[in-house]
């Protein structure tokens, strides 16, 4: 599949494309939150506060911003329902859900690669 992101960089003509995709890749989720938030997604559109719940020690204003920049990376959307009260739901786009493919395959590789430690300490890194 061809993508006009994986063209040569100008500014970088001596990197390959994969390593220049790869480097946008790593640049979002070098936010270790933006991958636990498009998880809590996977099982649907939900409000701000289920999505808090499901991600466990994530604030309310870094949940916003996980929102806001996933939401400019284009993998996830809001919509405003109105009337008594008014509520917004998050849901993954379709780039958003492909996403969840080579998260999946992440966790398999970290379950069976990577030793258990705390949760809290998988945040501070």
């Amino acid at each position: 599949m061809t993508n006009q992101h994986t063209a040569v960089d100008p500014q970088y003509p001596e990197l390959s494309p994969i390593i220049l995709a790869l480097t946008r890749a790593f640049a979002l989720l070098g936010n270790p939150w933006n991958g636990l938030v498009l998880a809590a997604l996977a099982k649907g559109p939900a409000g701000f506060s289920e999505v808090r719940e499901r991600v466990p020690g994530i604030n309310d204003r870094m949940l916003a911003d996980r929102f806001h920049e996933l939401a400019e990376a284009g993998l996830l959307t809001r919509a405003v329902h109105h009337g008594p009260p008014q509520r917004s739901r998050y849901a993954l786009t379709p780039h958003g859900n492909a996403f969840l493919i080579p998260l999946a395959s992440l966790a398999v590789w970290a379950e069976a690669h990577l030793p258990p430690y705390p949760i809290d300490c998988a945040r501070s890194h």
